[in-house]
């Protein structure tokens, strides 16, 4: 591959790149300008160089980017934080991101002991540890009870209307990405225990739980959501010993990074869908580690828009809307991206020296793509090559030729 570059500065006037390759911005420390080809101009009015650097590709779109989409892009720490005694959350929801329409997501922390009070939701709900390890209670349909300790790759998963708790666990406690099935959700309207309870009637109360009403004059006022508990015990100390206990016949619990990955020269990727995870039937996830410079290949996802999260590492996403239609955005660390359903798109790792861990997600049961590569791997040469290169018959047989027939989602970068 070619690459013709005039100035080691991708933002000088003079520097020319054709192929509008990727800029590390925050890894190289420059600060994009809108200049492009000899074409654009410097910045004379205020600037946000930070975020600059972010998202170099908003300051310099490549010149393959037409057209006008919605945003794609939200970052959790433009999200307004709830602090709680022992924790916080903060949420990306359609309100925030207008186009995560199906997924809604809550990144919340738990310090050792501190609760996530018991509740339910409208929604399912799905989740993925970041760090530590959270301690789950949960019944099902038949009274059956389960509780489980979760740490780092692991998933959770209730369906909507199933009451659950959780609480951090083991020095330090936990953080986790919460993943519901409804953009419109709010981590503010669940159903709560001490909300419920605060607005009963004690006279209600004392005939649900036969004890006399003066008892629920001690409940809290309000809704607790997140408070300091105690540190639990072993989880064989704290099961409740009462008649008519069982255990539940569901797994609420999978442990994701414990899966083998798929593996190709330019990463891997995980996927955790019915098919291993039974009980998650609304949440279909893809765990990927894309290699520095390499390509999370062009592809499509016929079944759901995808809701990716960035847990490590500096990303370029281009989207295909059809129409002449695409804009390129930029990802880091605790970013929220929007790709929709059937759009055209690919990920590519910017850095020269670090990973991107990301997790894609769906609403969907099944976790489904179309490899771009694929699909004219098992097309006629003949026809894909008049496609694309009618007016050069021995370039048209080159790129055919090379073509693969077989899906290779994470691609290297072919300058290692």
């Amino acid at each position: 591959m070619t690459r013709k570059v005039v100035s080691t500065n991708p933002y000088s006037p003079s520097h020319r790149d054709p192929n509008d390759s990727a800029v590390d911005a925050v890894g190289r420390d420059l600060h994009p300008l809108p200049i492009r080809n000899g074409l654009g101009s410097s910045v004379l009015g205020p600037r946000n160089r930070t975020r600059e650097q972010q998202q170099p590709d908003m300051i310099r779109p490549p010149s393959t980017d037409r057209g006008t989409l919605p945003n794609m892009k939200w970052s959790f720490a433009d999200s307004h934080t709830r602090i709680e005694e022992g924790g916080w959350a903060r949420q990306t929801t359609v309100r925030e991101l207008p186009t995560s329409k199906e997924l809604a997501g809550v990144n919340m922390r738990l310090d050792e002991g501190a609760v996530r009070e018991l509740h339910w939701h409208k929604s399912s709900e799905w989740a993925y540890v970041l760090e530590g390890s959270t301690r789950i209670t949960a019944i099902d349909m038949e009274g059956g009870n389960y509780i489980a300790d979760v740490g780092k790759g692991d998933l959770w998963f209730f369906p909507a209307g199933y009451p659950h708790s959780l609480q951090g666990v083991g020095k330090g406690g936990c953080e986790f990405l919460l993943i519901f099935d409804d953009g419109n959700f709010s981590e503010d309207e669940t159903f709560l225990l001490s909300d419920w309870i605060s607005h009963t009637p004690r006279s209600v109360l004392s005939k649900n739980f036969r004890l006399s009403p003066e008892i629920f004059a001690h409940v809290p006022k309000s809704e607790r959501y997140i408070f300091q508990g105690s540190v639990p015990g072993p989880i064989d100390s704290e099961r409740p010993d009462k008649p008519g206990i069982k255990p539940s016949n569901l797994r609420f619990t999978h442990k994701m990074l414990d899966q083998k990955p798929l593996r190709f020269d330019g990463g891997e990727v995980r996927i955790t869908d019915t098919r291993n995870f039974p009980l998650s039937k609304t949440t279909a996830a893809a765990h990927v580690i894309i290699k520095p410079g390499g390509l999370r290949e062009m592809h499509w996802h016929p079944n759901a828009d995808e809701w990716s999260f960035f847990i490590r590492g500096r990303a370029r996403i281009t989207v295909f809307a059809s129409s002449g239609t695409a804009r390129s955005f930029d990802y880091v660390a605790g970013d929220v991206g929007i790709v929709p359903r059937t759009f055209g798109h690919y990920v590519e790792n910017i850095s020269e020296d670090e990973e991107v861990e990301f997790l894609e997600l769906f609403k969907a049961d099944r976790f489904e793509d179309f490899s771009l590569e694929q699909w004219l791997g098992n097309t006629p040469a003949r026809n894909v090559a008049e496609h694309l290169f009618q007016s050069d018959p021995k370039l048209g047989e080159k790129f055919t030729e090379e073509l693969r027939a077989t899906k290779a989602a994470v691609k290297p970068d072919p300058r290692t």
